[in-house]
């Protein structure tokens, strides 16, 4: 007994002179990173994703499928000559860093501002989905001619000089500032989806934009509140709208881009801007 009180007693003593440096560091838990379905897996799950995300974010369609490029702007032929660069010869010049770089943030490792990139909704990429994006994108063989650099015409640049038409890292900023509304874990990939995907044509927070094109505006996607579950499900696949086939970009894009996203990921998406319809105001 005796025994057992001093080896009580000399724990007692011990825990009185504990001290919180003494005490083993605190390990902080970091948020799980938000991908795309199949952003995980050996090499060539991780190939099949980045082929699909070059569907889902656009890479096939501003660059064309062989993603040899073309001449961007030819229905705005008087501001000169912008091109969808020849990705195949682009990027076996550039390293992994500089391609990362080039798309977050729409600068050109030699030739300085971009002017046509999506930047503002690849800065929103979790690194597993960039680096799988890229990773495909290296597998594309060399073909076609290299495209030029831009060129500007007077009018251009007086419109670039009053702002009117900005560089990429411009809106680069400015979705950087302003994000989709944060509905919760519940939601959470819904929102990355539809905030790297939907916010290239309905804005940094989804609300539209009024002057996306000359004569187009785009709408808040509030709009969805009108459609059920069945109908988005339709326009993200088919491209279709609700009483209208024929939705103009809006159709290329839902037959395009989202057609190949995942049962999964058009589910998210379709919670994520129904909620966002019914929040708090």
């Amino acid at each position: 007994m005796r025994a057992v009180a001093m080896l009580l007693a000399a724990v007692s003593l011990a825990a009185c002179d504990w001290k919180p440096e003494n005490a083993p560091p605190k390990i902080e838990a970091k948020p799980v990173a938000l991908t795309f379905d199949g952003a995980a897996g050996d090499r060539r799950a991780i190939l099949a994703h980045g082929e699909r995300l070059s569907h889902v974010l656009g890479c096939r369609g501003c660059h064309t499928e062989t993603l040899e490029g073309h001449w961007f702007n030819d229905d705005t032929p008087e501001l000169g000559k912008l091109y969808a660069s020849n990705l195949t010869r682009v990027i076996p010049t550039m390293t992994d860093a500089q391609l990362t770089a080039l798309l977050r943030t729409g600068v050109h490792p030699t030739r300085g501002d971009l002017w046509i990139m999506p930047s503002e909704i690849f800065q929103r990429l979790s690194d597993a989905d960039m680096t799988a994006l890229i990773a495909h994108l290296r597998t594309v063989k060399p073909s076609g001619a290299p495209t030029p650099p831009p060129t500007f015409t007077d009018k251009a640049r007086a419109m670039i000089a009053k702002g009117e038409m900005k560089p990429v890292a411009s809106y680069v900023a400015e979705y950087r500032a302003k994000q989709p509304v944060d509905l919760g874990k519940r939601y959470a990939l819904g929102r990355y989806i539809a905030g790297a995907t939907c916010a290239e044509c309905h804005g940094a927070d989804l609300t539209g934009i009024a002057d996306f094109e000359p004569g187009l505006s785009t709408p808040d996607l509030d709009i969805a509140g009108s459609y059920t579950d069945s109908e988005l499900t339709t326009l993200l696949t088919t491209g279709k709208g609700k009483g209208k086939p024929d939705l103009g970009l809006m159709t290329l894009v839902g037959k395009g881009h989202f057609s190949y996203l995942t049962l999964h990921e058009r589910a998210a998406v379709i919670a994520y801007i129904k909620a966002r319809v019914d929040r708090p105001q």
